[in-house]
């Protein structure tokens, strides 16, 4: 392993990072003017008592603590990787728990442990096109767990006047501190428990195209360049 690669993966050097990111975040949510769009219908759900599945591309992870009710406990899928391992040590700092698992590793005890949540009255957040894309298009896993718990999906994103956008695979949007900052939020995905795959395929669908509208809309309330989705895998 080289030198680089074990400074980074140092405990000690990934509580100074996760402390920063922590910092930064709440240095963003406090000095940009956020203004929130959403129905009735998504605003009661957002701010009430009911649990519900927060959905949120993960290029716009950062815009999820300034979403929710604060009051209410949330928990967020995280990759077991070590990026995710990191993510968790940030967001813990923001009064976020996390849930260890992903797609691949993982995920049917991460979907139990979801579903456990859900049942407490908690709110559980998933980026559905995480831990590594393609970007901008929905897995299945948050479709599952909606079936599963028979709670519903909130679709969520956001975007501010001043940002940076990262080369990455999710095209990562920083919000900058300072700025205007939008919240958009889209109207619940409710699924039944007997539902057919049709069925699944079909919210699945719903979940990507009004994440990806929503996000399309907060681009263009700062009249920036819109994030695309990648091209989806067969």
């Amino acid at each position: 392993m080289r030198l680089s690669k074990r400074f980074f993966k140092s405990s000690t050097v990934q509580a100074l990072i996760a402390a920063l990111a922590a910092g930064y975040v709440t240095l963003v949510t406090r000095t940009v003017r956020w203004t929130v769009q959403e129905s009735e219908v998504s605003k009661a759900l957002r701010l009430g008592n009911q649990p519900f599945i927060a959905c949120f591309w993960h290029g716009r992870m950062l815009y999820l603590r300034r979403a929710w009710n604060r009051e209410r406990p949330c928990h967020v899928l995280i990759s077991a990787h070590s990026d995710g391992v990191l993510i968790s040590r940030a967001i813990a700092r923001l009064g976020v728990s996390t849930i260890k698992g992903s797609s691949k590793k993982g995920g049917m005890s991460a979907l139990r442990a979801m579903q456990r949540i859900l049942e407490q009255g908690d709110i559980v957040g998933i980026t559905p096109d995480g831990p590594r894309g393609p970007r901008m298009r929905a897995k299945s896993g948050s479709i599952k767990l909606a079936q599963l718990s028979g709670m519903p999906i909130l679709p969520i994103t956001g975007n501010t006047s001043r940002r940076r956008i990262f080369k990455s695979w999710d095209r990562f949007c920083l919000p900058l501190p300072f700025a205007r900052g939008v919240i958009m939020v889209g109207d619940p995905i409710t699924l039944t428990s007997n539902a057919d795959d049709t069925e699944l395929e079909s919210c699945r669908q719903n979940l990507e195209e009004s994440l990806n509208r929503l996000t399309a809309e907060a681009d263009r309330h700062f009249g920036q360049i819109t994030i695309e989705p990648a091209d989806a895998r067969p």
